[in-house]
């Protein structure tokens, strides 16, 4: 079927989504970029003090890097590694201001609601030649846009997972919210009053939850009497220590090698096996409560940063056709990839318009809210799944099908079971290079189970 997509509405000017306009624009297609907050990258400012596990060469999308350098722009060092508010100041901002992509940019406009243009969810004849109607408040009032297809990159930041372990909020948790923070605060700088010289708990086992254990631990050397709880609903807190020397990305391995540290040395208590079910106060302190009756525990605390990860929000999305993996909540076709039950190296393969594709044509959910509840996404993983978009939809089949991107290996294998077949850690190597960890053919080949992890490895 011949091309007809014309204009696209990209949700959200975050990284991935100023991405997709600039692919956008290199391919003759006209974006239209929807960002609630006042500026572009509102959500990176909210982490703005927190270091990326990757240098700068991993984080410049290619086309979004030509526009920058038609402007005139000085690429920062490729070997750096930027904070969120660097990558914010020194790429996103320019991004906006200095290129194309400035006429292209609606900040402050909140999107409330997609639709198809005279077409309820149900209705179903002529429904994919009509264009998407955008709903968005702006300026105090509802404003509305139209185009042929549309982009979701809204990400996941404004909707944390809650401290409950079934998944719903804690008995309480609203009650309490004064004590709880929800991510990565600002523990050493614009949040420090908040923390200094008292119990603070973190509750979650990823990469988010360690950089805020870390920072704690520098400010209780700054500042005597802080101390840490860390509240983990496994069993098994090594598996938060990550793949050290084996990882790729070597930021990311020092993390979890220096958090082991201050665990071993008695710097943190740790409480394993505390799926929290209560919040509540008692004593001027909060207290945390993980079961109920005989068998239930408790700590006491005077504040609690939950950092379980987020979920998407699927509001805007739901007078559309949707089609999502029941478990993660997102595209069906990626859930495979990066179900964190079975993925096994910690490392998604590249993946595009095929893996994201809904059956309401046109429609494409992208970034970090393509990755639904699951962990670990990467930015260059979205600069992938946009550019095989963009080519999609300007009619480059064949570049949509093309994988562009090998992703660093994470140096860890966690599967919940041996793998028989082909694929990442398990089977025989992969016939092209879009195996899911970078080296995992080449693993194969010598001999190991893949993804340079040894079968012992990832059969337990």
């Amino acid at each position: 079927m011949e091309n007809k997509v014309n204009s696209v509405a990209i949700i959200g000017a975050g990284p991935v989504g100023l991405a997709a306009a600039a692919h956008a624009l290199e391919r003759g297609l006209r974006p239209i970029i929807l960002e609630a907050g006042p500026e572009v990258g509102h959500a990176v400012a909210q982490w703005s003090h927190v270091q990326l596990f990757s240098p700068w060469s991993f984080n410049v999308d290619k086309a979004a890097g030509r526009l920058l350098a038609a402007a005139g722009w000085k690429a920062p060092e490729p070997g750096a590694y930027p904070t969120g508010g660097e990558l914010r100041d020194l790429y996103l901002k320019p991004l906006a201001a200095l290129t194309p992509l400035r006429d292209h940019l609606r900040t402050g406009a909140k999107v409330i609601g997609i639709s198809r243009l005279g077409f309820d969810k149900v209705k179903t004849k002529g429904r994919d030649g009509a264009p998407f109607e955008v709903r968005y408040q702006a300026d105090g009032g509802t404003m509305t846009l139209t185009a042929d297809a549309v982009i979701d990159t809204s990400g996941t930041w404004s909707s944390p997972n809650p401290a409950g372990g079934n998944g719903l909020r804690a008995i309480g948790e609203d009650a309490v919210a004064h004590r709880v923070q929800y991510g990565m605060p600002d523990v050493i700088g614009r949040d420090r009053a908040r923390y200094e010289q008292r119990t603070v708990a973190v509750l979650g086992a990823g990469h988010s939850a360690i950089g805020t254990l870390l920072s704690l631990s520098q400010l209780a050397q700054q500042a005597p009497g802080t101390r840490l709880v860390w509240l983990v609903r496994g069993t098994d807190p090594s598996k938060s220590f990550g793949g050290g020397a084996n990882d790729a990305l070597s930021s990311r391995g020092e993390l979890g090698q220096a958090f082991a540290k201050i665990v071993s040395d008695g710097g943190v208590q740790v409480e394993t096996g505390f799926s929290v079910t209560h919040l509540g106060e008692t004593g001027g302190k909060l207290r945390i409560g993980a079961g109920s009756g005989c068998c239930g525990r408790h700590v006491l605390v005077d504040e609690l940063v939950v950092s379980t990860g987020f979920r998407p929000d699927l509001g805007l999305l739901s007078e559309l056709r949707t089609s999502l993996d029941p478990a993660l909540e997102c595209p069906p076709a990626l859930a495979p990839l990066i179900d964190p039950n079975e993925h096994s190296c910690g490392t998604v393969r590249p993946h595009g318009a095929a893996e994201l594709c809904q059956p309401e044509q046109g429609l494409y959910i992208a970034g970090m809210k393509s990755y639904g509840r699951a962990p670990t996404f990467l930015m260059m993983t979205g600069y992938e799944q946009v550019r095989s978009i963009i080519a999609e939809l300007a009619g480059d089949h064949e570049a949509a099908r093309r994988v562009e991107l090998v992703l660093p290996e994470t140096g860890v294998c966690n599967v919940s079971r041996p793998s028989q077949g082909a694929g990442c850690c398990g089977g025989p190597a992969a016939a092209t290079p879009e195996a899911c960890c970078a080296d995992d053919a080449k693993a194969k080949a010598a001999g190991a189970t893949g993804c340079g992890c040894s079968a012992e490895a990832a059969q337990r």
